[in-house]
């Protein structure tokens, strides 16, 4: 994601609508991201992410089928695989 870098930028000074124009992307698109940097979705995979290493970790001698089970078991919805 190119957003970091356009924050970076606009730290020493260069427009952040020049860097978006440069970048061939929206100042909104680029605003909306300062606002909220971290997305529900990402947050919700971080999340399960988490979740799924902590089944692992606990009996990592089962598979990813042990794992969707666990998961299941704690009330998160994943696919199997």
């Amino acid at each position: 994601m190119m957003y970091p870098l356009v924050r970076e930028l606009a730290v020493d000074r260069i427009p952040v609508t020049v860097t978006c124009r440069v970048l061939r992307f929206s100042t909104q698109a680029f605003y909306q991201w300062k606002r909220n940097p971290v997305s529900q979705r990402d947050w919700d995979d971080a999340h399960l992410t988490n979740a799924a290493l902590d089944a692992h970790q606990n009996d990592p001698a089962f598979g990813y089928r042990f794992i969707s089970d666990e998961l299941g078991r704690a009330g998160l919805a994943a696919g199997e695989n």
